[in-house]
């Protein structure tokens, strides 16, 4: 390629409009409105709904402390961890999900989670046990920031080998 002509700028075109049937909808901010008040009426549930989460994964817990690591033990401790991941944010515990996303992180290879130190996935719902009971929600709290720091700080290095 010579310096006089240094490259050519091609144009794609954009055909992801005709895909999805041409100019996406406005979102309608009553709609919007209505959702959320509905979610803010159900926000009295949210602490048993929370406490019930929080025991299911316990249970998955035991059931693995009883029966080992087994494929099926920890894809339920799995399943427990994924859901207080989604669930922690929606019912006002940002911090649950963080944590909980990083048991996931500990656990997410079926292949691998034999090898996870039980002692880090006790210390993982230990600490969502504890911001619960102690209302602690987000990670700006100094404890909450502190466990999920490290909690997170120890899966990393768990992952490096």
């Amino acid at each position: 390629m010579s310096n006089n002509n240094p490259g050519q700028m091609i144009q794609v075109p954009n055909t992801l409009r005709l895909k999805v049937g041409g100019r996406l909808g406005v979102i309608d901010p009553a709609a919007i409105a209505k959702a959320e008040a509905a979610l803010k009426s159900l926000s009295g549930n949210f602490a048993e709904w929370l406490a019930d989460e929080v025991s299911k994964l316990e249970a998955a817990r035991q059931r693995v402390k009883s029966d080992g690591l087994t494929s099926e033990a920890s894809e339920g401790l799995y399943l427990r961890a994924h859901d207080l991941k989604g669930l922690g944010a929606t019912y006002e515990y940002p911090l649950v999900t963080r944590i909980a996303g990083s048991l996931c992180k500990l656990i997410d290879d079926p292949s691998k989670r034999a090898e996870a130190p039980m002692h880090l996935v006790d210390a993982h719902i230990d600490a969502i046990k504890a911001a619960v009971k102690g209302g602690i929600q987000t990670d700006t709290h100094p404890i909450g920031h502190a466990l999920v720091t490290e909690l997170e700080q120890q899966v990393k290095d768990f992952a490096a080998g």
